[in-house]
């Protein structure tokens, strides 16, 4: 008779009391286990021991070592489901300062073994590797190429154990100390941790408090993340890639656009005149010009004023009139020009000549009415009035290409500042001033 395939064990749940206090233990992954920590009187015990030996005791200094979540939850991640059994908390210190982080370790009795960890509300999918990754330490960063992806390094840093509580896959010990180093490639990160000669390398992938709250049905709201996390993947990454990839498509789109007017316009002169204006004399100075035909399609039309101006202004105020129809377009324009020299050498204000556009002037026959002005006894000014008929406008063009580049050079600088907090918490730091930045 033929059997079908044997079933995996089912989880062991055994309940104990501890040797040093007589407090129930609950061990959850009995058999797996290495040492087990009793929350009542906070010794730990050897797990392989059937008579629990005190491998060591340990007073707690602060309650904020307490997981955020409670040993004994359950969650399903990357489709398995895992009970969260153990709980560390590890610091390392900084030009004497000391930064502190949370472990947890979540077992299934058919996948073993996988933890989280927490800084400051981010957190962390992390497992151990199955498979050494190549270290290139020549490199400055050095980095770790793993299947393929190359991680740089972050920080190394010795880190001791100041808390922990639950079970453990290993010989937990408070006090313990192991130089753990961090290379990142957001979202995940590669870690070793050494402890004498035995080194272990784990990877993390960078999570949301809210996917794990969600995970393991916790109640209220996960902590805000404070700053920016070694491996937190840039939020504006994706954005800047596409907005200068739309940047470029528009940008092509305004150069053929440019091309074509250009290419179309008429930037026809149709009017010439010289004048003079004597500020001295009296009466009306004011006059009109010979008309001149505006043909083609509603355009606009340039009007270019060339003086002889020296150390002098001359206000020019302009109509421009259909003959026909009596429509005026009227605008004004100063020009002058001074230079000299001074303390600081020579200088210039203004310019003696000045180009204005008029848009939108449909075609017909039309003149100017020039009405100039002076300062009073200056002498006679000598200018040229030239009117040409649909010029192309490249401010237009100049506005567009800003407008377009603004949305991209402001995402950009967003996403330089984020990897610059980045990398600031890291021993490859940015250098603010008096020398040149890292690579990253």
């Amino acid at each position: 008779m033929s059997v079908g395939p044997t079933p995996p064990p089912k989880l062991q749940v055994k309940a104990l009391n501890c040797p040093g206090c007589g407090a129930s233990l609950t061990v959850r992954s009995f058999g797996n286990a290495v040492t087990i920590v009793c929350d009542s009187c906070h010794s730990i015990l050897d797990a392989k021991d059937p008579s629990l030996q005190i491998l060591q005791n340990f007073k707690v200094a602060t309650d904020k070592a307490r997981p955020l979540i409670p040993l004994g939850t359950r969650g399903k991640i990357r489709g398995t489901d895992y009970e969260v059994i153990g709980f560390q908390r590890r610091t390392i210190h900084v030009d004497g300062l000391p930064y502190s982080w949370h472990e947890y370790v979540l077992f299934n009795p058919y996948k073993g073994f996988r933890y989280l960890t927490e800084y400051e509300g981010h957190w962390n999918d992390v497992s151990i590797l199955k498979a050494l990754p190549t270290v290139n330490a020549y490199k400055s960063p050095p980095t770790v190429t793993y299947l393929g992806e190359t991680y740089k390094h972050f920080q190394t840093a010795m880190a001791g154990t100041s808390y922990v509580l639950g079970e453990f896959p290993w010989q937990v010990r408070v006090g313990e100390t192991a130089e753990v180093t961090d290379y990142i490639s957001p979202p995940r990160v590669l870690s070793s941790e050494r402890t004498g000669k035995e080194v272990t390398w784990s990877m993390g992938e960078y999570m949301s408090g809210a996917d794990l709250w969600k995970t393991f049905r916790l109640p209220g709201d996960p902590p805000q993340p404070v700053g920016v996390y070694e491996n937190q993947p840039s939020p504006m990454k994706g954005d800047v890639q596409n907005v200068w990839m739309v940047f470029g498509a528009l940008l092509l789109a305004l150069v053929v656009l440019l091309i074509g007017f250009d290419v179309s316009a008429q930037n026809k002169q149709i009017f010439t005149g010289s004048y003079k204006y004597d500020s001295r004399q009296r009466g009306e100075a004011s006059f009109v010009t010979n008309d001149f035909e505006l043909t083609g399609h509603t355009s606009n039309v340039e009007v270019e004023t060339s003086t002889d101006l020296d150390n002098h202004w001359i206000y020019l105020n302009y109509a421009l009139i259909n003959e026909d129809t009596g429509q005026a377009f009227d605008f004004g324009r100063e020009v002058s020009y001074y230079h000299g020299y001074d303390s600081d050498g020579s200088w210039s204000e203004g310019r003696p000549n000045d180009t204005v556009a008029v848009p939108s002037v449909p075609a017909g026959r039309y003149y100017l009415r020039v009405e100039p002005e002076g300062d009073p006894g200056y002498g006679v000014t000598y200018y040229n009035v030239t009117v040409k008929r649909d010029v192309p406008q490249y401010s237009f063009y100049g506005i567009a290409l800003l407008a377009l580049l603004a949305p991209a050079i402001l995402l950009t600088w967003r996403s330089i500042s984020f990897e610059h907090m980045r990398w600031a918490e890291s021993d490859h730091a940015p250098i603010s001033s008096g020398g040149d930045d890292d690579d990253d």
